[in-house]
């Protein structure tokens, strides 16, 4: 990843997290420096010609968020391009990443409880009870290991 491409990935984040959920945190946790990043952008619209960023996940190896399971998080969808199927990629490509990079080791996320349905449909089931991040209902959901 290249400072443009970076820097487009942390406006993303910052557009969707901070100015369109109205939530005020600590996007940068220090984890984005143990982990790798997952993104989409329009194949007309190139990082050269400064496209925007359209979609992009972080993938943290087992130990940095959790303890022996790997996660997926900072999952970001820019307003424009929701409900096109963007999302579903970028979970395909996000799982395909982490059974590469990480075989045989489960998966742990934080997901905002609106999108329980959404990650149902990639096999994860819900762990525990809701709470809150941030101000924002969210549940934990696991996955077992296994292909994307």
């Amino acid at each position: 990843m290249d400072r443009e491409e970076l820097y487009r990935l942390l406006q993303l984040r910052s557009e969707v997290f901070v100015v369109e959920q109205d939530c005020v945190y600590q996007d940068l946790d220090d984890k984005d420096r143990l982990g790798w990043h997952v993104w989409m952008e329009r194949a007309d619209a190139p990082a050269a010609q400064g496209g925007p960023m359209l979609a992009c996940t972080r993938l943290l190896p087992a130990g940095v968020s959790y303890g022996d399971e790997v996660s997926i998080g900072r999952v970001a969808t820019a307003l424009v391009i929701r409900r096109e199927g963007w999302g579903q990629e970028l979970m395909r490509r996000s799982l395909e990443a982490i059974h590469e990079m990480w075989p045989g080791v489960p998966l742990r996320i934080s997901a905002q409880c609106y999108l329980e349905r959404f990650y149902a449909d990639f096999d994860f089931a819900v762990d525990g009870e809701s709470y809150l991040e941030d101000g924002i209902p969210h549940v934990a959901m696991t996955r077992p290991a296994g292909p994307a």
